[in-house]
């Protein structure tokens, strides 16, 4: 019975403490239900800005939103400023919403929603207004500058808020400039300053300035300027591959970049004016041989110059002779035939180191005959150090005493003549001891 009677008390003792719980969440909820909920705005100058002000369980109380200098904009549905950008959205118990259109930077602020309730509630929203940058300014560039100079490119944009950021690109390319910030009222300054040495590589290069902010989603401003500059040109000769030979077609042409460009070049022959000949034509850049001869030969040079400076470069022509053999063929003959030895004469007549007259066109033509002169000389020296020391080795191992008739029997004799009998006797004796194999 006591146990029955524990467990109904601890049962209403629960659901006394849930109803207490319940009353005080429902309290809780109406007390904050009063209260206006309200939202930061952030708006760009020029743009539209929408204020809202929601309660969520009002007991017909107004509803009224004040700018950040507390003039009333509008009581419930009653606008009460003079301001045409300022428009009624919606009005009800629940929700006071307005807008302000074309809005500027002095609109930005703090504006407050009242609830007229006792006491009076309210709730305050920041609205931000973003300055736009205008378009960027590039300064300090000077047309045409020259190779070699030093130029400061300035990048200037004014009325960003918060400030900008400015990016500096060569053509595709980042590169990092110089910024400084300073404000000016509410907006704020911006410059960027690249520091440049001007060479030839520069000429045509596009230089940009990119201004990025958070109020440039859609229209990103950037300004571009592309650099000249005048330098000094630079020559040199192209030539064709073949190999010069008497009554060819031959071409020389000479390649000249510099700004301004170097238009005409000059052509010349040893320090002189080319010889007046038909077979040498002379259009624009490129000297034309219409057929070659050996009067040809000499140095010819190309010439290009500006108001900044001349260049020149030269081309040291040779004319070979034609082969009188034809050229070897890419496939074995069927049936191989002798050298002509005519044909090898008439070949070696023609080579610039038989006749004694050098090729300038060619370089080093007499190495392999300097290389096979030293072989030829450190071959002789080797075959020579290894006779001498093959015939030191032979004399040394047959190295003997040699004695005469008299000086073999000079020891027991006491004159010259019993000597020499001496030496015949041992010679006899010599004699008796051979021994002979059948």
């Amino acid at each position: 019975m006591n146990l029955k009677s524990n467990l109904i008390f601890t049962l209403y003792t629960i659901y006394g403490i849930l109803l207490k719980v319940m009353a005080s969440k429902g309290k809780a909820r109406g007390i904050s239900g009063q209260y206006p909920l309200v939202q930061n705005m952030t708006v760009t100058e020029g743009g539209t800005a929408n204020l809202t002000c929601r309660v969520e369980y009002n007991d017909n109380t107004s509803l009224q939103w004040s700018n950040p200098a507390q003039q009333t904009l509008f009581f419930g549905d009653k606008k009460a400023l003079r301001d045409n950008r300022i428009e009624l959205v919606r009005a009800t118990w629940s929700e006071l919403t307005i807008s302000i259109s074309d809005v500027t930077l002095s609109d930005e602020g703090m504006y407050t929603c009242s609830l007229f309730t006792m006491p009076v509630r309210t709730a305050k929203a920041y609205l931000t207004v973003l300055g736009v940058p205008e378009k960027p300014e590039i300064d300090g560039l000077t047309k045409p500058a020259l190779e070699g100079d030093h130029i400061t490119l300035t990048c200037i944009t004014q009325g960003s808020k918060p400030a900008a950021d400015l990016r500096w690109f060569r053509n595709e390319k980042e590169i990092k400039g110089a910024k400084e910030v300073n404000a000016s009222g509410k907006t704020f300054t911006v410059r960027s300053s690249l520091q440049l040495h001007v060479d030839r590589n520069d000429d045509g290069v596009a230089y940009t300035c990119k201004v990025d902010h958070v109020a440039l989603t859609q229209t990103p401003q950037q300004a571009t300027e592309v650099l000249e500059v005048h330098y000094a040109p630079r020559v040199h000769i192209l030539t064709p591959h073949n190999v010069p030979q008497e009554g060819q077609y031959f071409k020389l042409e000479c390649v000249s970049k510099g700004n301004p460009s170097p238009d005409p070049v000059m052509w010349t022959k040893d320090g002189a004016e080319l010889p007046d000949l038909d077979r040498i034509i002379v259009e624009g850049r490129e000297l034309t041989f219409t057929s070659l001869n050996k009067t040809d030969n000499g140095t010819y040079r190309c010439e290009a110059s500006n108001h900044l400076g001349t260049s020149s470069a030269d081309h040291i022509l040779y004319v070979y002779d034609v082969p009188t053999t034809p050229l070897p063929s890419t496939t074995p003959p069927l049936h191989p035939t002798p050298p002509d030895p005519t044909a090898l004469l008439g070949t070696h007549a023609s080579d610039p180191t038989v006749t004694g007259n050098r090729d300038p066109n060619a370089v080093g033509q007499h190495g392999t005959d300097h290389a096979l002169i030293g072989g030829v000389v450190a071959v002789v020296v080797f075959v020579t150090l290894c006779l001498i020391i093959v015939l030191g080795r032979y004399l040394a191992r047959h190295k003997g005493t040699y004695l005469t008739n008299e000086a073999k029997g000079a020891d027991d004799a006491p004159d010259a003549d019993t000597a020499i009998i001496n030496a015949e006797g041992n010679h006899a004796h010599a004699e008796e001891k051979k021994e002979y194999f059948i």
